[in-house]
């Protein structure tokens, strides 16, 4: 009997040192597990700090005019009134990418238009920066004409170019989540659009070259030539919103 209690009692010894063993090794392998979340989110960058202009300015000017408002963390432009011919409010970081992921939630107005551009260079002075930044399209599917001019016109397309492979954009008023990863390193880029890749192209290659070719870009001296540029938001006379913008260089 004492035999049998003796081996009953190193049993309970035994399986309580192993549960402790292995809560140890669970406890020391949650800060690893925590680290390389936090080493995760530290490749993001924050281009809006929801309060401030800091980082942005319009196309070819030093500032932000009254045209852009910051309403709920989210920037909001309102078309004028009175615009001079010719005149545009379009937005563009103050810094230059080249590789990146770019994440962005975005909100049309009923029968709005917009876009996100990558690629716009200011150096060579073009009225407005589609000349040379490829676009995203950002628009009222349901309303505005242009998503009758082809698929390749509709939200998430890369305009005029590739046209998204499902229709996912939820309708005007409501947000969208957009994010466009530009790779020239390997030569590809792509679009997601509220959870699901719907685009897929070629870059900086002789694809690219043959898909711009057969675009209405195909005889536009600068468009999609700068492998690094300004990131930009569109002013195409439309009230537009864009929040949580954030993007990771590759």
């Amino acid at each position: 009997m004492k035999k049998l209690t003796l081996m009953a009692c190193c049993a309970l010894l035994a399986f309580a040192c192993k549960e402790k063993a292995e809560k140890k090794t669970a406890e020391e392998a949650a800060p690893v597990a925590e680290a390389k979340v936090n080493n995760e989110s530290s490749d993001w960058t924050m281009l809006f700090n929801g309060s401030t202009f800091d980082g942005w300015k319009e196309y070819m000017k030093d500032g932000v005019s009254d045209n852009w408002k910051i309403e709920d963390e989210a920037l909001v432009f309102y078309p004028p009134e009175n615009r001079e011919k010719g005149e545009i409010f379009d937005l563009v970081t103050e810094k230059e990418y080249t590789d990146f992921v770019l994440s962005l939630d975005w909100k049309i107005s009923e029968g709005g238009n917009s876009g996100v551009f990558w690629g716009v260079n200011e150096n060579v002075k073009q009225g407005k920066p589609y000349a040379t930044g490829p676009e995203v399209q950002v628009l009222d599917d349901e309303r505005h004409p242009d998503a009758k001019n082809g698929e390749s016109h509709q939200s998430g397309a890369l305009y005029d170019m590739v046209a998204p492979s499902e229709k996912v954009v939820n309708p005007a008023g409501e947000w969208n989540t957009m994010v466009i990863t530009i790779n020239h390193k390997e030569e590809k880029g792509s679009v997601e659009l509220n959870g699901t890749k719907v685009v897929d192209f070629p870059l900086a290659n002789e694809a690219w070259k043959e898909m711009v070719s057969k675009s209405k870009f195909a005889n536009w001296e600068h468009f999609g030539k700068y492998a690094t540029g300004r990131l930009g938001l569109q002013d195409h006379g439309n009230q537009v919103a864009f929040r949580n913008i954030k993007i990771k260089e590759l």
